[in-house]
Formats: C-alpha cells, structure tokens, sequence
C-alpha cells in the first residue's frame, strides 16, 4: 500500500481480556485516516477508553496488532511511542508544582530540546490555545480556571508536534458554558494543526459537532456504525445505533446540515442593518439559534464578503426534511423485481 494512503492508526482484531474472563475489546477492527478526528462513542462500559488506551499502550492489548503511522505499537519502546502520541485526558494532569510554561515544555524537555528551541514552541503553543503568554506563562495550575487549565493540557500534548492525538473526555469536567468554546477552540486548533485524533467522549452532541467520522460502540466494543456524523444521525445501520441516537436524531441533524444557497429566499427591501447573519455552509443549527433569539423571522446569510440572501424558518424546516429523506433513501436497499428485469417507463 502506498504510505500516504496508509491510515495513521490502525486497529486489526485487537481485543482486550482481564484475567477473570472479562473481554473489554473483542476483535475490534478500525482505520482512522490522516488529518481525521474520530468520535468513539457508545454506553458507560462498552470499551471506548480502553480502545483508545490501547494505542499507546497504557493498556496492553491481549491480542491483534494495532499500528501508528505504519508502525506497530507493541514492538515500538513504550517510552518513545508515548512522547510521540499528544494524550489528553478528562482532569488534565497538570503537575501542579510546575508553572505553565514548564509543564507545556514537558516533552520537548525529554526529547532534548535545546533551551531556545523549548521556548519559542511554549510561546508558539500558549498563542494558539489562545493564552497570553506573558499573563498566564508563569502561573500555577491552581491558579487557572478549569477551561484554562484545559488548554494548557492541549498545549502539553502538542508540544513536541505529535502526528496523532488521544483525548478523552478532555471537556467533560468543566460547566456548559465553558465546554462549547472548548470544542469552538479544538475546531480552530484543528483546523491549523491538522492532526490525527482519536476522541472518547459519552456526548453525542460532542461528537456531531467534533468528528468527521463517528464509530458507536456496544458491549465488548463491537462496532455497530463506523461512519459520518449526517449518516449516524440520518441513516443508523443497526437497531442499537437507531436506539442510542434517539428518536431526537432528525434534530441532531441541524448541526451537521449546512446553510445552502438552495435555501435563501431574496433579500427584503426593507432596511436589514443590524439583522442577525451566518455565513453560507453554516450549520442549520446556528442559523435557527438567532432565529430564535430575534423578532425578524429571518436570519441574513452571506458568502463571507456580500449578503446572499435570507434564511426563514420554512426554509429551515424544508432544508432539514430533504436531508432527512435523502439518508433514509440512501440507506434503503434497492427495490428488487422477482421473475424478470425492473418494468420501464
């Protein structure tokens, strides 16, 4: 296989069993190609954290082969594959006896780092996790809030530029509020750094709204659906997806379907300064938040530079019926035409 075609990480019938009997993982199969977030999502218990633990061996696999970047995991140094995989967890694990910028350093310290070169990546990072460094470089992990706190964990893990990240449940532990400009600020990271990752998490919201591809786990991690956020949410394969989804699936859909040109009604003549606005490929789900939150019965869209219309309730109704139909009638099998060929028109 070419290597560029090659996924980053790859999961070839790895299961997991304890010494009473237990099996955690039974056969679990899963590429995760370059540059991708993937959701591993499903109930308390069904096996997401230990998969994803088993990457980087802080579990030992019992069994199958699990390779990162082509390489395979269990006969790399433990030490090494662990400085070359970022890892952020649920509380963080700052040491608290090191100031922000020392715990950031962390690894590019191991690796041997020269000290200019630690220094300017400390900087680099606090920027892109949207921290002043000069404010918060030289304090204390108890003197951050918990949502800055989690961006220091974030910086930590890229310090020494890993091609794959774990993350697990990284924005469980802080309130609401502070969760959605998390996931905001992962998406903008995301979009600079371009990593591979592999993203536990118990919220289905999270995962619609964070991964390109989502896989739902049952007992034992066995796979029920492996596939994009619109097809988990629009098409589930298996009874057990279509239960853990919810009836509220269609719902869901509003943050995975986009603002089209397709959509828009004219612009009023009517003078619109002040109009609430999205921009076109906005999800739905932005678009019927103002909606809700303004009197006008419309929403502006533009293309970034110029006004291109406007988005009215109906029309959000309507564009969410169509992705709706269109997921159940791809997901439906062909009609099939017993004792010949398909009558013609």
């Amino acid at each position: 296989m070419d290597r560029t075609q090659q996924p980053m990480i790859r999961l070839d019938g790895v299961t997991k069993r304890y010494g009473d009997g237990t099996v955690a993982v039974d056969e679990l199969s899963l590429d995760v190609a370059q540059g991708h977030v993937v959701a591993l999502i499903g109930p308390s218990g069904c096996g997401k954290t230990t998969s994803m633990k088993m990457v980087n061996r802080l579990i030992e696999p019992t069994s199958g082969t699990i390779t990162v970047d082509g390489t395979d995991v269990m006969r790399a140094d433990v030490v090494e594959l662990r400085r070359r995989i970022g890892y952020v967890i649920q509380n963080v694990g700052l040491f608290p006896h090191q100031d922000v910028r020392t715990n950031v350093a962390t690894v590019p310290r191991l690796l041997g780092w020269d000290r200019d070169r630690v220094s300017a990546r400390v900087d680099e990072l606090l920027v892109l996790v949207g921290l002043d460094k000069a404010r918060y470089g030289d304090r204390y992990p108890a003197q951050l809030s918990g949502g800055q706190r989690q961006r220091v964990g974030v910086a930590r893990a890229l310090a020494a530029d890993p091609p794959v990240l774990l993350m697990d449940e990284p924005f469980a532990a802080v309130d609401p509020i502070v969760r959605v400009r998390l996931q905001d600020e992962f998406l903008r990271l995301q979009r600079a750094v371009r990593k591979t990752v592999l993203f536990v998490t118990h919220d289905l919201d999270e995962a619609v709204k964070l991964a390109d591809r989502i896989v739902v786990l049952s007992e034992g991690a066995k796979l029920e659906q492996y596939d994009t956020p619109a097809e988990v949410l629009g098409a589930p394969a298996t009874p057990f997806v279509r239960d853990f989804v919810g009836e509220d699936r269609g719902l869901k859909r509003l943050a995975v379907t986009p603002v089209t040109q397709d959509n828009l009604s004219p612009l009023p003549e009517q003078d619109i300064e002040g109009a609430p606005t999205v921009e076109l490929g906005s999800p739905l789900r932005d678009a019927l938040a103002l909606l809700l939150q303004h009197d006008r019965g419309w929403v502006v869209v533009t293309d970034g530079r110029e006004r291109v219309g406007v988005l009215t309730p109906d029309a959000v109704h309507a564009a969410l019926r169509r992705s709706v139909d269109e997921a159940e009638a791809a997901a439906s099998p062909e009609p099939t035409h017993l004792g010949g060929p398909a009558p013609t028109s």
